[in-house]
């Protein structure tokens, strides 16, 4: 109820303070479970991306976020719930609340690249997102969100007002006939999902895995992806560079189209 009323107040106020603009709205299923795979360049991306949804998005944060009531009963409002405490890996944990939301039939936000680009270039994605959708039967819908560096910046605590924003949203992707438990299948579904985030957003491919960016405030959504790097074999190494996967498009600042 409280998400619901939230951005009822908070849609018209967005709206008049950013120049919002989106486009593939109609590719999110209107029920059922789905993952909105966006690339992610700043904290305020997951703000935008449930602003031009009709469904509630739900992503998952750390649990920090909610130790304060003062915090929250926002981030709860807006849609994200707090990262499973307890025994195992934070990813494992994290993987298993986003199950939760999907295996409900919900719509669950997720950045594959485990955090924010801190260059704007696209980086090699994780494959939890791949493993979620095979396990949730959820297709994956790619997304790509321009304008919300320039909006607030990774470090920046203010944000610039009256900055353009796109959210660009692709055909929802499949791979039902997968088996979880095959690692080239999930780092193949996983680079599918990159190469339709990448078509949409323009971005340089960058066939690595982004750098954490340690000290700042990880945004929702960062934390139901990160498994430990794999290498070209399947397995997973410290350096997760892929061969199999090569630059595009030079870099640079890009503009919102």
């Amino acid at each position: 109820m409280a998400y619901w009323v939230l951005k009822i107040v908070l849609t018209p106020v967005i709206r008049l303070l950013f120049h919002v603009r989106s486009e593939g709205t109609q590719n999110v299923p209107r029920k059922g479970p789905v993952i909105l795979a966006s690339n992610h360049q700043s904290f305020i991306d997951s703000v935008f991306l449930p602003l031009v949804v009709r469904r509630r998005v739900t992503f998952v944060a750390k649990a920090e976020y909610f130790e304060s009531w003062k915090t929250a009963w926002f981030f709860r409002a807006v849609g994200m719930i707090p990262l499973k405490r307890g025994g195992g890996p934070a990813s494992a944990r994290a993987l298993a609340a986003a199950k939760e939301v999907l295996d409900s039939g919900g719509v669950l936000g997720i950045y594959p690249e485990g955090t924010r680009s801190l260059d704007g270039r696209l980086y090699k994605g994780h494959t939890g997102v791949a493993r979620l959708s095979i396990q949730c039967s959820a297709p994956v819908v790619p997304v790509a969100q321009f304008g919300t560096a320039e909006v607030q910046p990774i470090g920046a605590t203010r944000l610039k007002l009256f900055c353009r924003v796109k959210v660009k949203m692709g055909k929802p992707l499949r791979w039902e006939s997968a088996d979880e438990r095959d690692s080239g299948a999930l780092r193949k579904f996983t680079d599918e999902i990159m190469a339709a985030i990448a078509s949409l957003s323009g971005q340089e491919v960058v066939p690595n895995y982004a750098k954490r960016d340690k000290g700042r405030l990880s945004a929702p959504g960062s934390e139901a992806d990160p498994l430990p790097p794999e290498g070209p074999d399947g397995t997973r190494g410290s350096d997760g560079r892929d061969p199999g996967m090569r630059r595009t498009r030079p870099s640079g600042r890009r503009r919102v189209p």
